[in-house]
């Protein structure tokens, strides 16, 4: 079972390179940067994680010019979007970034995606709430063709273009794991339709129990016709419990990643050294 950590970069927070190399040394696998646009203050819909929004979901830098940043200061540290919010952006542009952080991290990405949860910023994307989900399921065909096809042309109801050349193609082949986070059952439907991988987070009451879910989504891979192997599991927001770690680990979780603070090195170094103890103690 792999660690990793995810985390809000801000002009305050520690920065990429320092972070990485850190974590590199510590043995962590892999580092997460979070997505937000912008938060618009009219704050209609609600936070998932609780009643007040945390200032560094105003404040977050862009996962991938600091996810850059963090992949030339490591060698072996993955680094991966969690999550990118494909919704707000262009499946062009963003098959481009996509391939051009896989090259530059000689096939360190992850691509962690989400059909996100704040409405008005959508909206300011463009992007219809109540059809998200279908929007982003085609931007990521429409992607997974640009990474793979020579000549790729897409056609679907929010997606469209002609037959276009377009390079870098990603290192890694078929492309980077699209890795879809979102609760049971509608995330688990999205990773079981297009993903390589479902994101579902410890700890919130909309996840539910994971280690009931976890089987049922196995079991909704085998009805799908696809190999569980095909679609591992990453829990995010994983707490120090060793015993639940081991928990983890026997129902076959890929990779656990806890959630650092937007802080400095004073703060999240020690948050490291005792991750790394507790996950050596969960073996």
């Amino acid at each position: 079972m792999h660690s990793g950590a995810s985390i809000f970069f801000t002009d305050y927070s520690i920065t990429p390179a320092p972070l990485g190399k850190a974590m590199e040394e510590r043995g962590f696998e892999s580092v997460w940067a979070a997505e937000h646009s912008h938060i618009p203050l009219s704050r209609r819909s609600p936070w998932p994680g609780g009643s007040e929004l945390p200032k560094q979901y105003y404040d977050v830098m862009d996962p991938f010019v600091t996810l850059t940043a963090a992949a030339a200061a490591t060698t072996t540290l993955k680094v991966g979007t969690g999550v990118c919010l494909v919704n707000q952006r262009d499946p062009i542009q963003t098959a481009k970034l996509v391939a051009s952080i896989d090259q530059v991290s000689a096939g360190r990405f992850l691509f962690g995606i989400g059909v996100g949860w704040n409405a008005e910023e959508m909206e300011d994307h463009g992007t219809v709430f109540s059809t998200r989900a279908k929007l982003v399921r085609e931007r990521v065909e429409a992607m997974k063709a640009i990474w793979t096809e020579p000549k790729p042309a897409y056609s679907g109801e929010f997606v469209n273009f002609a037959p276009m050349m377009t390079w870098p193609k990603p290192a890694q082949k078929p492309h980077p794991a699209v890795i879809v986070g979102g609760a049971f059952p509608h995330g688990a439907r999205r990773a079981v339709r297009y993903g390589d991988g479902w994101i579902p987070l410890a700890g919130r009451a909309a996840y539910g129990d994971l280690f009931e879910t976890v089987p049922k989504f196995r079991a909704m891979l085998l009805e799908a016709g696809r190999d569980p192997e095909s679609c591992p599991v990453s829990v995010f927001g994983a707490a120090a419990d060793a015993d639940m770690l081991k928990r983890y680990r026997d129902l076959g979780i890929t990779r656990v990643a806890i959630s650092l603070p937007a802080a400095k090195e004073d703060v999240v170094l020690p948050i490291l050294d005792r991750w790394a103890a507790l996950m050596r103690q969960a073996g």
